[in-house]
């Protein structure tokens, strides 16, 4: 099977089953319920093009195939994966550019791995790969449309750069560095090799660095979220919930060798769960 096939009828649902927000997902109305499915189906499959292992012009070439699939969606002439989408799309008024932009993002990481790149460059990786998620998701929890691209702003590089915290080994591991250039050389590493950097000793301060950045969205995000309808904001909510915990569980830990990763416990995902979801 070549990246660029991709099954007519995808269950979406299922193909979301194993995220974390998944559970978030799961509480919305069956409309916006199943518009989130396949805005994550999108996300995981120009994802795993992204990160497969397969030749890079191949991978180029099957993320511009999602490309023109998304252009004849928008011009009412949907191809059978994205058939089903015609509805989301009319009903929650998503936006052609917010599913261009996640491609985007997701292309950044295939013509060469990303290592050590500037702020500007991070900002706009996580605003494409994240925020742009957020503005589609927004749109289907029905939130109004200032606060509503504001949160998809915040929120999204707070998820975003957690997971690079998160990631930080693994990432290497794949010869990927997400670390902002600028911090590293504040910290006085000069190099961008992946495996190199994450054995510095330096690295924490780095990290930390990030950090305050995440923990300064996160706070923003929840500004937003406090002043708009609960019921708009209960999946956002959720999430946010969720990786403010990892994010914890990664200041607890520190960023110093050795780096065990950190797991939310399952008493404090039911808790999320049972606090956001019912109110």
């Amino acid at each position: 099977m070549t990246l660029e096939a991709t099954a007519d009828n995808i269950d979406h649902g299922t193909a979301a089953s194993g995220s974390s927000f998944y559970a978030a997902m799961r509480i919305l109305p069956r409309a916006q319920r199943d518009a989130m499915f396949q805005v994550y189906s999108f996300c995981r499959e120009v994802d795993d093009i992204a990160d497969s292992d397969g030749p890079r012009p191949e991978r180029l070439a099957a993320l511009q195939k999602w490309r023109d699939d998304i252009d004849a969606l928008y011009q009412g002439n949907p191809p059978p994966r994205l058939r089903d989408y015609v509805a989301s799309v009319k009903t929650f008024g998503l936006k052609r550019e917010d599913f261009l932009a996640i491609i985007d993002g997701m292309e950044m990481d295939v013509p060469q791995e990303i290592r050590a790149p500037d702020l500007a460059t991070l900002d706009l990786y996580c605003d494409r790969v994240a925020s742009a998620v957020g503005r589609l998701s927004v749109r289907i929890f029905g939130m109004p449309e200032e606060d509503g691209i504001l949160l998809a702003h915040h929120l999204g590089r707070a998820l975003q750069l957690t997971n690079i915290l998160r990631d930080i080994d693994e990432d290497a591991a794949i010869g990927r560095l997400y670390l902002p250039r600028e911090a590293l050389l504040f910290a006085g590493i000069t190099g961008d090799d992946p495996a190199k950097v994450t054995q510095e000793r330096a690295l924490p301060k780095v990290c930390n660095s990030v950090a305050v950045r995440a923990k300064t969205h996160f706070e923003k995000a929840d500004e937003i979220m406090r002043r708009n309808r609960r019921r708009a904001v209960r999946a956002p909510r959720i999430m946010s919930k969720y990786y403010r915990a990892v994010f914890d569980l990664l200041m607890a830990r520190g960023f110093a060798l050795p780096r065990e990763p950190v797991r939310v416990s399952k008493l404090t995902k039911i808790s999320i769960i049972l606090r956001y979801a019912l109110i």
